[in-house]
């Protein structure tokens, strides 16, 4: 590989026009029905308990209630068939383009996302990246609680300390890298990278992604 040159990819609505926590929360309940209404009152219950931690609402509602009583072995084995079967299809064809052109560079691909880490993980397969973080523990046995004490979790700012040690690691220059994120969250990391892209970018992270004068493209799945 290219000393010094990594591309850095979030997932869900970056590379992927769906959203694969989603997707494995609805699969877990269709083969579990019960896991619906549990679930969403676990997650309600983690969302309170983070507000009143003085949480800000964007990580309150990030919490895992709804994998509460789910075991990592469970979700592994989703994780892999909804992949390779379901969001294989949603990965848009500009996404893949781009991979195939970082490649062809020789550089490192790298996946960071704020998705549970067994579909992050499942993902980085399909998409063939050379390394994948996403949330979870570090020891992923047994059942989860819902709570993510101890967990890495890149999300918002926390994926910038994951990719300045892995750009450390692995002695890229992250001035010469690139960073691809579709949310005002993503653009903690992206502003890092010296070739920031934003993806699908709305709103707020538009007009921010403008007035940085980053590189701007839409890519989505033609219905």
């Amino acid at each position: 590989m290219r000393e010094g040159i990594a591309a850095y990819f979030d997932l869900d609505g970056t590379l992927l026009d769906a959203s694969s926590e989603k997707t494995l929360t609805a699969v877990l309940g269709i083969k579990r029905p019960w896991r619906i209404p549990y679930g969403a009152a676990a997650w309600s219950v983690g969302f309170i308990a983070n507000l009143l931690r003085l949480r800000a609402p964007y990580d309150a509602a990030r919490n895992r209630g709804h994998f509460s009583l789910a075991s990592w072995d469970v979700l592994d084995k989703l994780s892999k068939g909804i992949a390779e079967q379901k969001l294989v299809h949603r990965i848009t064809p500009q996404a893949r383009d781009k991979i195939e052109w970082h490649r062809a560079q020789g550089h490192r691909l790298v996946l960071v996302t704020a998705t549970i880490a067994p579909m992050a993980e499942a993902m980085g397969e399909v998409l063939g990246m050379d390394t994948v973080y996403g949330c979870g523990p570090a020891n992923r046995t047994g059942i989860l609680s819902g709570s993510e004490r101890g967990w890495s979790v890149p999300r918002r700012k926390g994926k910038v300390p994951i990719i300045q040690l892995d750009a450390q690691e692995n002695g890229h220059d992250l001035a010469e890298c690139y960073g691809y994120g579709n949310t005002m969250a993503d653009s903690w990391f992206m502003r890092i990278t010296g070739h920031p892209v934003a993806i699908n970018s709305k709103g707020a992270f538009k007009q921010f992604a403008q007035e940085q004068n980053w590189e701007m493209h839409d890519w989505k799945i033609q219905s």
